[in-house]
């Protein structure tokens, strides 16, 4: 009878052990947070599908929105593991707080003059955003695309008063898409991404208002956060951001 409950005993303990390796051997899934500027929602949500596919278990979470709002976010104590800005001045608020790890640039990005597909204002060039009659939506100075508008703006010495002063690319083109406004200064991206919602205009003095776009892991990120910048910067990444209208930095 000994012998029965000890063997009894035994065999209770092999399941209970095997019971608790099996569910340790099951992964929680890992969160991975990723901040990045409103113009990159397209690739950077194709690219977030493609780490998750070859990461079982983790979740790539985004916050888009204006570069400047969510270097704020992360300054005043927002969890983010990866932080992608439209512009190195935004990237720099979040270094100097010594919570960006090494900083690559990864793609440029460029203005357009976007108008509604039958431009009834008969916009052609940038000068005619200087008449009165013609309704056009900027972004905020303070954002990238509205810093990068007025480098464009004073590279072609002229002022243009605008209707509506948006705090990121996706509202100021919502502007146009929605025929509230005649023109608006947006990325050539999102004119792209608009598929044909609107049309894009391209004019010089863009070249002259080119914005870098960096890319860096955040302080006590996860350990991830290296592998989601290693894709962005990768062959693969490219590939992304390029057919997307983005340019090689």
């Amino acid at each position: 009878m000994l012998k029965r409950l000890s063997l009894v005993a035994a065999i209770t303990s092999v399941f209970v052990l095997a019971a608790c390796g099996s569910s340790s051997a099951v992964p929680a899934e890992t969160e991975l947070t990723v901040f990045a500027a409103a113009s990159l929602t397209g690739t950077f949500t194709e690219l977030g599908k493609q780490f998750e596919a070859a990461h079982p278990g983790t979740k790539v979470t985004f916050n888009f929105g204006s570069s400047a709002t969510l270097a704020q976010q992360i300054t005043q104590g927002a969890p983010a593991d990866v932080f992608a800005a439209a512009s190195p001045a935004t990237m720099k608020t979040v270094a100097d707080a010594g919570l960006a790890g090494t900083q690559t640039v990864f793609v440029k990005n460029k203005l357009e003059i976007a108008v509604p597909p039958d431009n009834p204002a008969k916009v052609e060039n940038l000068k005619d955003l200087t008449d009165p009659k013609v309704k056009v939506a900027l972004c905020a100075a303070q954002v990238p695309c509205g810093a990068a508008a007025v480098r464009a703006l004073g590279a072609a010495g002229i002022e243009v008063t605008p209707v509506t002063l948006e705090q990121d690319v996706k509202a100021t083109l919502t502007k146009v898409e929605l025929g509230e406004v005649d023109a608006a200064l947006v990325y050539r991206t999102d004119v792209i991404a608009s598929a044909g919602k609107v049309s894009g205009i391209p004019f010089p003095e863009a070249d002259q208002a080119v914005n870098d776009y960096p890319i860096a892991t955040l302080k006590d990120a996860s350990p991830l956060a290296q592998q989601f910048v290693d894709l962005v910067l990768s062959p693969q990444g490219e590939d992304v951001l390029t057919k997307a209208g983005f340019e090689a930095p």
